[in-house]
């Protein structure tokens, strides 16, 4: 005689109220802590290697200047840095391009999308911006980029910053506004004023940049309901055309958080996290009523035909990135690896006509299949016959438990070749992510 047994549920999902310090964002998998000095032969070898067919090659650079250092911010910046010290950075930034330029990965490639991000790169003088422009354009030219986004922070730009910024061919300027509200952004750290955000924006119509993205943050101190729906309402009648939003996170090495350590605080004074994914949810809906159509976990466009993000769509299907300057994070045939994220070790790596990479990792197969898979789920949909014609594996069948975990939780359907989340699922994506990471890469501090 034998026993029917009841097959195991899933344990409902558990709420997550407070916003407590770590990070939650899942930008990359393996995760970053995972990735060793002892790899990083595998990075060099990977660069002596000719390119897989059809791959995209993108560049980073990160300009890591700020005029002040946010309360929120977790990027490696520095805001004591004289003219000599930034002439020297972009030396040597410009640098580590030629000595990839040199390696057999690129195989003839020209960058198909580059990324200029920070820190502030507006920071940088009309000067600066046109020597480091030019300077990379002739070792690798952007003849062929589909993209070029650029990070502002917008006290840093005049008219004449940003018509410099535009003749680089500029083709999507990202404005770092974060809220509309100069107390809120004086108690968080900002270092623009309300008046500047129009200003700014003003200038960058007059110019004609092809796309304008506005970074809006939800849940930062002392925040209220009021305060976000005059934010967005403000944004919606400036009508970029595209809108990015983060929830507010705390991370260990910012300044709230040793605040929090030096107080014995627990909590961050921050929204928590049910207030944050409702006010994003009302962001949406709020866009969506003026004509945006939601395109990922973080952002709304207002055409999808015109505003496109190629770095992050690129990036999450495999391409390779090169990423130039301190503490920046490339991706050259199947191998991660990562610079060194203090500024003298990294210039002087390249004073000695060295490449900097501090740390590196090459996934398996299975690894490098998740890694796509947890990315493009951000988007909200995926399509099972694209992991099948890349990896060879049926995702259904690979990932049945983790899929039917979100689908019991009410966040995900499958339906013929698609999966999907809906938008509750969305607004928690990155934690939701965790249930396709393999055993030992779950609860780890830093994902």
């Amino acid at each position: 005689m034998t026993t029917a047994v009841a097959p195991v549920q899933p344990a409902p999902v558990q709420p997550d109220k407070e916003t407590t310090v770590g990070n939650y964002f899942v930008s990359n998998y393996p995760p970053f802590s995972f990735w060793k000095p002892e790899f990083v032969g595998d990075a060099f070898a990977a660069l002596e290697r000719p390119p897989n067919d059809g791959t995209h090659l993108g560049v980073y650079l990160h300009i890591p200047f700020c005029r002040k250092r946010c309360h929120f911010c977790y990027f490696r910046v520095y805001t004591d840095k004289n003219s000599t010290a930034i002439k020297g950075y972009i030396e040597a930034a410009l640098k580590e391009l030629r000595l990839y330029a040199g390696k057999p990965f690129l195989g003839g490639r020209k960058p198909s999308f580059i990324y200029f991000g920070g820190g502030t790169p507006s920071y940088l003088s009309v000067d600066q911006l046109r020597h480091l422009s030019d300077g990379m354009k002739a070792i690798l030219p952007w003849d062929q980029a589909d993209e070029i986004t650029f990070e502002c922070e917008p006290g840093t730009l005049t008219d004449h910053k940003l018509k410099a910024i535009r003749e680089m061919g500029v083709t999507r300027l990202s404005l770092g506004v974060e809220n509309f509200d100069d107390h809120i952004l004086e108690i968080n750290g900002r270092a623009h004023h309300s008046k500047e955000i129009a200003r700014a924006y003003r200038y960058a119509r007059e110019l004609d940049f092809p796309q304008v993205n506005i970074d809006l943050i939800a849940g930062m101190v002392e925040e209220t309901e009021a305060n976000w729906r005059e934010c967005i309402r403000k944004t919606i009648d400036l009508q970029p055309d595209s809108v990015t939003i983060y929830q507010m996170e705390v991370p260990y090495n910012t300044t709230i958080y040793k605040q929090m350590k030096a107080e014995g605080r627990l909590v961050a004074p921050v929204a928590d996290w049910e207030t944050k994914r409702h006010w994003v949810a009302e962001a949406f809906a709020e866009l969506e009523k003026a004509g945006y159509t939601v395109a990922s976990a973080y952002t709304a466009v207002k055409d999808k035909e015109k505003a496109r993000f190629l770095y992050r769509d690129r990036l999450w299907a495999g391409a390779d990135l090169l990423g130039l300057g301190v503490a920046s994070f490339g991706h050259v045939g199947g191998t991660h690896f990562q610079n060194h994220h203090d500024f003298e070790p990294y210039v002087n790596a390249l004073t000695d006509d060295k490449l900097p990479i501090y740390r590196a990792l090459t996934p398996t197969a299975d690894e490098r299949l998740i890694r796509e898979l947890v990315l493009q789920l951000k988007l909200g949909q995926i399509r099972c016959s694209y992991f099948h014609d890349k990896f060879g594996v049926g995702i259904r069948e690979r990932f049945q438990a983790p899929f039917r975990i979100l689908q019991d939780w009410g966040f995900l359907t499958l339906r013929d070749d698609i999966v999907s989340l809906n938008r509750d699922g969305l607004l928690q994506v990155d934690r939701l992510l965790h249930e396709f990471f393999l055993p030992q890469h779950k609860n780890v501090r830093y994902a």
